[in-house]
């Protein structure tokens, strides 16, 4: 399994794919305090609108924020991760739609209560990150991944429907 070593200088086990690959994670998780020098931290999005919305930063929605004070910076941001609280709740989905139909085009990441059985969906919806809680399902949301070749409805990661590419 690949490491990591955040600016704390301890390594940290991959729990992330990424466009399809298992890769080190830079981020580190939201915490409370603000981060140190030189640590790269995802911030929830009080924390970022308390800093000034910074640009180049990594925000986490959480399953109920809205997410329109970020619409007018989405092309600074690195990263925005969406929290699903529990595998059942698909709020993340619509928020996922709604940001790369907005235009974001960075890195857009699930992550928490996740099953590697939503892998293919997540990715539907715009999520080209999955960060699962345990690395043992990396490799299990991979697989899920290459079982569809292709999709017939129409969606973010292919706006056409199938009969609409054939002709």
């Amino acid at each position: 399994m690949t490491t990591a070593t955040p600016a704390s200088g301890s390594p940290v086990q991959a729990r992330l794919l990424r466009d399809g690959a298992v890769v080190a994670d830079a981020w580190l998780p939201p915490a409370e305090q603000t981060p140190g020098d030189g640590e790269r931290r995802i911030l929830t999005l009080a924390q970022w609108q308390d800093a000034g919305c910074p640009e180049d930063a990594a925000v986490q929605l959480e399953a109920d924020d809205n997410p329109a004070p970020l619409l007018g910076a989405l092309a600074g941001l690195a990263l925005v991760a969406v929290h699903f609280e529990a595998f059942t709740d698909g709020r993340g989905y619509s928020v996922a739609r709604q940001l790369r139909e907005a235009g974001f085009a960075g890195e857009l990441r699930a992550r928490g209560q996740l099953l590697p059985d939503q892998a293919h969906y997540l990715r539907r919806c715009g999520f080209n990150a999955l960060e699962f809680p345990d690395p043992g399902r990396l490799a299990q949301a991979q697989e899920r991944l290459d079982a569809f070749s292709t999709a017939y409805q129409g969606a973010v990661d292919q706006p056409l429907p199938l009969f609409r590419r054939r002709a």
